[in-house]
């Protein structure tokens, strides 16, 4: 897009000193305001660049902060200057405080010494600027020559943030120097403007008085006549009215009669849209914490937010109803898909609505890993994709410039089928001549995004700068088949490791190594060399060809030509996994005792020993969580998915079952024994089993761990197996048990 002939920099013939005359400052300013005049008549918003010394961009901003009557301002800073109210700063780290809000300006301070350019505020606020709005990001000029202040986040021990390198900002310095869209404000006190296009897009006449693009009235009136085992995928890029649209249907199926709906994201703040939505079209109606009730022709209708993690357990418990139930899944691209994949086979009507390009997860990714589930188990599923925005209108400069810049819309590079005979190469990559080539970059990382349930901007900047981390690729002809990150931990001295052991001391990163401390108990696994796997990714279209195990397997090799002792992993547990590092002799040496609350799973840990002294490490390890698994399987982890502990409990390496376990477990096969008084003989066998060969997927495995580690209760057991009560029960325990006493023992 071409400047226009007025663009060259006003302010006076003359050269300014630093920060510009105050005449140079106020026609500047003016500038501005007749350039946002045009964004508004347009209903867009633009990103305002000012660059310079930290002072001269403190008052360029705050000049222009004072020029206009904004609506809910925000200036964003380590600091709140002293000529603002308190309600009109915020510090990065509370940034996503304002998701849903409205602002006419946004002011983003990443020159000052005590602030920096936080990635992750950035993509949250961007979305909040309304049209007619503008955000004015201040950065030094020479941007990305150093590190700034938010890197301290991204410093591990023993790294101080100026020694890390500044690979991403000076790709953003770069891209924003490129970019044509970008109104330019340099340290002479100067602005340079771009030339606005003309709107070309013509906008469909809007029908349904409640919604606001007609987009979003055909979501409503799809979300409003759902049919049982047709789930509906609902995609939108941010801020087309997706979770509007559920809170819109939300209220009309309350008034048709619907009595009881479920509605679930990875946070409450995700789903205020829709309780926003409910508020308004039912004003009868209050909210009472996460659930909204509203009385109609004398039923009491009610809309109940779950976390993701309550949500699974009271599905598990059989706490919700499933039979004609609704669920609504806001946000679904960041819930992994075993728990999507339980809420499918449990609701008959359920939605899942997610962000495609987003500040959180990434939609296109969600639609190609879960597509597997849907079509297995509800193959009549339908989507329907919102294109149109609503805070602004299409063609909008300010969200085509944060994509380009945060990566947000990046993706895989389309498959040749032609290079399927080739043999791909692994290739180590360099983070300075990654931040250099953009379209590799952006191949790069979309694999990355589209093969994580969670990416978040900061995680490009990780893996262009964080301390230690190393990227590989499989390539074939410079096409990216697969991808590795990793990052080195561990090497701290003994002192410092008892001190993280006792919890006296937190240095920031090395996860793996100072949970395997804090949690195990294991000081060698912090003075040890480790190297943990942070992604691992294979092209969509050339996954189940063995690529992921290549990956490993030169990772592995790359270990131990560096000196590493331990190679592992921190993953959410489910089954499908915990089979890919099991196959690749990784062993689990760590669980989380608790659900994290976005992804309903627990934190699994596992390593394999790379060095004579870390395979050491890596089995006494192993040894110490198999004897402590069946006692948390007791107690902590009762409500565990029995498939992840049936998994877990096959790493065990258990002695040959003796003359009286075997006795015992024939006195409850073939006779009246109770199973309770010879539990740990009967446990013995399942633990035997599972190291021989007997699948922990298959239904046998599941409901034995379930019934003989976990306890389960009878009640629970006969709604698994489908059967009546107690003794039926009985009957199927002591018929699997004779099959497994036979064929394994």
């Amino acid at each position: 897009m071409p400047r226009s002939q007025d663009s060259a920099p006003l302010g006076g013939d003359a050269p300014q000193a630093e920060g510009g005359s105050d005449n140079a400052l106020a026609t500047s300013v003016r500038a501005l305001l007749d350039w946002r005049a045009q964004l508004a008549a347009r209903r867009w918003r633009g990103l305002v660049w000012v660059t310079g010394e930290a002072t001269s961009c403190r008052q360029r901003a705050m000049a222009l902060w004072q020029a206009e009557r904004w609506q809910a301002p925000l200036w964003l800073a380590g600091t709140r200057p002293d000529e603002l109210a308190v309600d009109d700063w915020l510090p990065a780290a509370k940034a996503r405080t304002r998701l849903g809000g409205e602002q006419d300006l946004v002011i983003f301070d990443a020159v000052s010494a005590e602030s920096g350019f936080d990635p992750d505020a950035f993509g949250a606020l961007w979305g909040t600027v309304r049209a007619g709005g503008l955000l004015v990001l201040l950065t030094p000029a020479g941007w990305g020559q150093v590190s700034d202040a938010d890197y301290r986040r991204l410093a591990e021990y023993p790294y101080r943030p100026e020694q890390l390198h500044a690979h991403y900002l000076r790709r953003l310095a770069r891209q924003l120097a490129e970019l044509e869209d970008v109104a330019r404000w340099t340290n002479a006190g100067e602005v340079e403007l771009p030339t606005l296009s003309t709107p070309t897009a013509s906008v469909p006449m809007v029908t349904d008085p409640d919604c606001a693009t007609h987009d979003q009235a055909e979501a409503v009136a799809r979300l409003t006549h759902l049919r049982r085992r047709r789930p509906l995928v609902l995609t939108a890029d941010r801020g087309r009215g997706k979770s509007s649209a559920l809170g819109i249907a939300c209220a009309r199926r309350l008034a048709a009669g619907e009595r009881l709906i479920w509605v679930t994201a990875p946070r409450p703040a995700a789903v205020e849209p829709v309780f926003e939505r409910l508020a308004a079209l039912c004003p009868e109606g209050r909210r009472q914490a996460n659930a909204f009730e509203w009385t109609h022709d004398g039923n009491v209708h009610r809309v109940c937010f779950l976390a993701p993690d309550v949500l699974s357990a009271k599905v598990a418990e059989g706490d919700v109803e499933g039979a004609g139930g609704l669920l609504l899944v806001d946000e679904a691209a960041a819930i992994p898909a075993p728990a999507l994949g339980q809420w499918l086979r449990h609701f008959p009507r359920i939605v899942f609505a997610t962000t495609i390009h987003g500040y959180e997860g990434s939609g296109r990714g969600f639609a190609l890993r879960f597509r597997a589930h849907l079509e297995r188990e509800t193959p009549d599923w339908h989507r329907f994709h919102l294109e149109a925005p609503i805070r602004f209108a299409a063609g909008d400069p300010l969200e085509r410039l944060t994509s380009r810049l945060l990566m947000l819309d990046a993706e895989p590079a389309p498959y040749d089928a032609r290079l399927a005979s080739r043999e791909a190469e692994f290739i180590d990559c360099r983070p300075d001549e990654l931040a250099d080539d953009e379209p590799r970059l952006r191949e790069l990382f979309g694999l990355l995004v589209q093969a994580h349930y969670r990416t978040r901007p900061s995680d490009l900047r990780r893996l262009l700068d964080g301390p230690g981390t190393r990227i590989a690729t499989l390539e074939v002809a410079h096409h990216i088949q697969g991808v590795v990150a990793c990052v080195d931990e561990g090497g701290f001295p003994e002192e410092l490791a008892e001190a993280v052991a006792l919890g006296k001391r937190r240095p920031r990163g090395h996860l793996l190594a100072q949970s395997l401390a804090a949690h195990a108990g294991s000081r060698q696994a912090l003075t040890s060399r480790l190297r943990r796997v942070m992604r691992i990714a294979v092209h969509e279209a050339c996954r189940r060809q063995g690529l992921g195990q290549r990956l490993f397997e030169a990772e592995l090799a790359r270990a131990h030509a560096d000196g590493i002792d331990l190679l592992g992993a921190s993953f959410g547990a489910e089954p499908g996994l915990i089979a890919f590092w099991q196959r690749n002799g990784c062993m689990a040496v760590r669980l989380g005792l608790t659900r994290e609350a976005s992804s309903g799973e627990h934190a699994l840990m596992v390593v394999r020993g790379v060095s004579d002294a870390g395979q050491e490490l890596a089995r006494e390890l192993q040894r110490r969580f198999q004897c402590l698994l069946p006692t948390l399987l007791a107690f902590e982890l009762k409500t565990l998915d029995p498939g992840v502990a049936a998994a877990l409990l096959a790493e065990s390496s258990v002695a040959e079952l003796t003359p009286e376990q075997l006795r015992d477990i024939d006195d409850v096969a073939l006779g009246q024994r109770e199973p309770a008084l010879v539990r740990p003989a009967l446990q013995a066998l399942v633990r035997h089993a599972l190291a021989a060969g007997a699948s922990p997927e298959s239904d046998d495995a599941r409901w034995l761990v379930a019934a003989l580690f976990q306890g389960r209760e009878t009640a629970w057991l006969a709604t698994q197996l489908g059967v009546p009560g107690r003794r039926q029960v009985q009957v199927w325990l002591r018929d699997v048990l004779a099959h497994w006493r036979q064929r394994w023992a």
